[in-house]
């Protein structure tokens, strides 16, 4: 099994230098045969591309994908189209994850695909928000970082060609969170069904909310659910619980 890490990233170099150096320290085993991860800069206007280019030695399994600021959707699409692995993980770059994390998913990826005969699966990961930068680990799991979400691309991994047959994600979402709703939705609609994987953890780091963004993420949240209910053919959603509810109330990612 080859996994790639796909990794859009827009202007988060400092805790994006903490998530690809954990993805450095995987314990591998059967059955990972091999990893990469690909990050697709999105235009990126901080340090993040010169300063992957420093540090290629130091992150052998990191390939960068450059595009031309077009946000989240795009870039997974982008790093899909350039991976080279049979698995596909979605993870933020936000997110420190354990040194058995790619293994967890592969293990119980590999362990579903038998019992069902065919690999209309896909594995999600446990999140565990934190707001401490220098140590996000040391958070405790909390009764609050429990998600209904359906196809969440914070920490999931998933067979390419079954990823490939649903289309991808839809490119008209231009801003955060509801991209990985709609696409749960069709992959509900194929039948692919949702394994739980407590064991690949990740620990988001999500600083606490300041007034000064309270405006924006209103517009946001008012620009997503209408998208989705049009793109599912007047299906109610169920990417992100089983009511319509928004990324933000139910742990979906909300950052990229």
């Amino acid at each position: 099994m080859f996994l790639s890490v796909v990794i859009p990233t827009y202007n988060r170099l400092p805790i994006l230098e903490k998530c690809l150096r954990a993805l450095e320290s995987q314990r591998l085993a059967a059955p990972i045969s091999n990893y990469e991860v690909v990050v697709v800069d999105d235009g990126s206007t901080d340090d993040t591309v010169a300063w992957l280019g420093r540090h290629q030695a130091d992150l052998p399994h990191v390939r960068l994908v450059q595009q031309d600021h077009g946000g989240p959707a795009e870039g997974r699409n982008r790093g899909v189209d350039h991976a080279r692995g049979d698995v596909i993980v979605f993870i933020d770059s936000d997110l420190v994850v354990t040194e058995d994390f790619l293994l967890s998913h592969a293990n119980q990826l590999n362990q579903s695909w038998q019992e069902r005969g065919d690999r209309l699966c896909f594995t999600y990961g446990a999140v565990i928000n934190t707001a401490n930068f220098e140590d996000p680990t040391s958070e405790p799991h909390k009764l609050r970082d429990l998600s209904w979400a359906y196809f969440a691309t914070g920490n999931v991994a998933i067979d390419r060609e079954v990823l490939e047959r649903s289309g991808l994600f839809d490119t008209r979402f231009r801003l955060y969170g509801w991209e990985d709703l709609e696409l749960g939705e069709r992959l509900r609609q194929m039948g692919v069904v949702l394994v739980r994987c407590p064991a690949a953890v990740g620990y988001h780091w999500h600083p606490p909310l300041s007034l000064e963004q309270v405006p924006r993420l209103i517009a946001v949240e008012g620009s997503g659910p209408r998208w989705v209910w049009s793109s599912t053919k007047n299906t109610p959603p169920g990417g992100c619980g089983s009511s319509f509810n928004s990324p933000s109330s139910t742990g979906c990612s909300g950052s990229y």
